[in-house]
């Protein structure tokens, strides 16, 4: 069985570990381990009738729950059958662009879905050592919560291009706010320049819902200001709900009705459909997640940095990247074998190659069961 270029992959880590996939503890999926919520699992129980009729082509109550959870009206989201498949046909219009930017490293979904359509990539890549220094020593940042914010420009002091300049018009940017895999946090007032100077701006903030309104950094409030900038939202991995596939697109309608033309009808199922709408008004659950992650996130950071031969960086989502000393594909190895622990490996992302893992953050016990095994194995 071939390695997996993505995380979650758990048919493939049984095969290596010679177990049943439900053994394997899981830190490669940057999925909550607090959900799917009750209220969502209960609201598909409550459509399972509806599976006889097609779903509303328009989406009319979803699109109501999500402008209700996102502040937009309704005419300006999109629902979809994952953000990826929204992503696709931002892809689409990208590649009619002279060029797109992308920060690198980066999901390697976005190198499909550009090179889908023969967008010409223009890669920015991120400074890892500069960024590094500049977490810790809040040189371009700012602190908000416990959180390092980075009021640079995605194409300065971090990346090695310089700004594009005002005739970058024909030029497009695709980014992810908090950045995967680095966990680095841009302002809002580090990209807003970037939406002014080109022709369009895709930002993904999939995993933007893990940091509370009052500390995340989130564009959805500007995509009235500018025709030209496209939200992209995951509502699976704040909710736990990744084989549901589901996701929306925040942006101007005309955008919005050229890639319903594009696309194939119904593509979010009923089941689907319901189970977001109870999620986006569950607030508790909401609460639940973001008084969870931060300690969460602090025992695991302190827990990793604290072995031999790991370098984790500071992170504002639900996973934090790791520099690592010893080769990751023989630890991962180890650990699938030895623990029944899978760890994301970064092969496939050129930049980072053997000497970086990616580990979601999980409940406390799996988070100190994984800083023990990585421990035993780094020690022998």
């Amino acid at each position: 069985m071939a390695r997996p270029v993505h995380g979650g992959n758990l048919a493939w880590a049984a095969a290596v570990a010679g177990c049943p996939a439900s053994a394997i503890l899981d830190f490669s999926a940057s999925i909550s381990p607090l959900g799917p919520p009750q209220s969502a699992l209960a609201a598909i129980q409550d459509r399972l009738s509806s599976l006889t009729a097609y779903p509303d082509p328009d989406y009319g109550e979803l699109r109501a729950a999500l402008s209700e959870a996102l502040k937009v009206d309704p005419d300006w989201i999109l629902p979809g059958n994952g953000s990826a498949e929204l992503l696709t046909w931002a892809a689409r219009d990208l590649s009619e662009l002279d060029g797109t930017y992308l920060v690198a490293p980066a999901f390697g979904d976005y190198f499909r879905a550009l090179k889908a359509f023969g967008a010409q990539v223009l890669e920015c890549p991120l400074d890892l050592e500069m960024l590094r220094s500049e977490l810790t020593s809040g040189t371009g940042n700012a602190v908000t919560d416990g959180l390092c914010v980075s009021r640079l420009s995605p194409f300065s002091a971090v990346c090695s291009l310089p700004v594009p300049s005002s005739g970058s018009a024909s030029r497009g940017l695709l980014l992810n706010n908090p950045h995967n895999p680095a966990g680095l946090l841009f302002s809002r007032e580090a990209i807003l320049p970037c939406v002014g100077q080109l022709g369009l701006v895709v930002v993904d903030e999939a995993f933007m819902d893990f940091l509370p309104p009052e500390t995340g950094e989130s564009l959805i409030g500007a995509v009235e200001q500018f025709p030209n900038l496209v939200i992209l939202r995951s509502l699976t991995k704040f909710y736990s709900l990744p084989g549901l596939r589901l996701g929306c697109a925040i942006a101007h309608p005309d955008i919005l009705r050229r890639w319903q033309l594009w696309r194939d009808p119904w593509p979010v199922n009923a089941l689907a459909a319901a189970a977001a709408v109870a999620a986006l008004q569950d607030a508790a659950f909401e609460r639940q997640t973001w008084d969870w992650l931060p300690e969460a996130r602090r025992e695991l950071f302190e827990g990793l940095a604290s072995l031999p031969g790991l370098r984790p960086f500071p992170g504002a989502a639900n996973f934090l990247l790791v520099e690592s000393s010893v080769s990751v594909a023989r630890l991962q190895k180890i650990l699938l074998e030895g623990h029944r622990i899978l760890i994301r490996d970064c092969l496939s992302f050129p930049q980072l190659g053997d000497r970086f893992f990616r580990v979601a953050v999980r409940e406390s016990a799996d988070n100190l069961r994984l800083i023990a095994a990585i421990k035993e194995v780094i020690s022998h």
